[in-house]
């Protein structure tokens, strides 16, 4: 193709865009806004994008390692956007706003498929190219994030033990204060026994440290929501939300599992657990379990 053909079709790879699409010629330098340090622009000091893009230090010589970490990093960062999405959710549920929580809830999950596609980066690494590097990991592991332990706290996954990896730790006191926060499932359930469909709570002063209120009466609780989606039109949609919340997650898991199966097989992870074999056993963990046990009885 010669230039002037190139040139007709528009082409930004090839120089060719047409003349309305070109930055204008002698477009005035972007000047920083008023409150921006000089050296940078409105845009960079507003996201803090300087500091942010200082913060990749690879360890090796590995050309991938930089993906890696900048990879981890991107999730670490979902995971907090994650959890003031759920935050917010919950708090709304808690004032009866279920209108209100069922669209934090749809923003979340676009939030969720994004965490998932991140592990596509992941799998492409070959054992090779991810041992090139993993010795300088040392015993740096994603089991010790302190924003995903958080989020599983959050959820309702609540269990004692998991907050001693964090002792010692700057997260250590906002994971143990999320232990003992109520979960979204928590004031899912509350709402529940508002509308009449669960007994009150036994225990109101229950420790939300605890794991969620469970049981028959729960299940039975959104079987009735579940056979008469019309009267209960509002509570069908959050029972399906919140299945679409767990259902991201048992893919999350699951895409982990397979993930660390392709790049490191049966090897110890290096967090201290067993792998690929501990991975397959919280794969296994459901979100809000009652909401997967009533499908059984419809």
């Amino acid at each position: 193709m010669t230039t002037e053909e190139s040139a007709g079709t528009g082409c930004p790879f090839t120089g060719g865009a047409p003349a309305q699409l070109r930055e204008p010629v002698g477009a005035p330098a972007v000047q920083p806004s008023e409150g921006s340090p000089p050296g940078t622009t409105a845009y960079a000091h507003y996201a803090r994008m300087d500091s942010l893009l200082e913060l990749q230090h690879p360890l090796s010589a590995a050309d991938t390692e930089p993906g890696f970490i900048i990879m981890s990093q991107v999730k670490e960062l979902l995971f907090k956007l994650l959890h003031t999405e759920f935050s917010t959710a919950r708090d709304q549920l808690r004032k009866d706003q279920l209108d209100d929580a069922l669209w934090t809830l749809r923003r979340s999950a676009r939030v969720q498929q994004v965490l998932l596609v991140s592990w596509e980066t992941f799998s492409v690494l070959s054992p090779v190219e991810f041992a090139e590097f993993r010795d300088v990991l040392g015993s740096a592991s994603g089991f010790q994030s302190a924003g995903y332990r958080r989020l599983e706290f959050l959820l309702g996954n609540k269990n004692p033990g998991m907050v001693e990896p964090h002792r010692g730790s700057v997260s250590y006191h906002e994971v143990l204060n999320q232990l003992h926060e109520p979960s979204l499932y928590d004031e899912a359930l509350a709402l529940l026994a508002r509308r009449g469909l669960l007994p009150e709570d036994e225990d109101p002063a229950r420790d939300a440290a605890r794991p969620y209120r469970a049981g028959e009466e729960v299940e039975a609780a959104w079987r009735v929501v579940y056979r008469d989606p019309v009267r209960h039109r509002d509570l069908h949609l959050l029972a399906e939300a919140l299945m679409d919340t767990a259902d991201q997650f048992a893919r999350w898991r699951y895409t982990h599992l397979v993930t660390v199966q392709r790049m490191l097989g049966a090897k110890p992870g290096t967090g201290g657990t067993d792998g690929v074999s501990w991975l397959a056993r919280i794969s296994e963990h459901r979100f809000f379990p009652e909401l997967w046990s009533v499908r059984s009885a419809l």
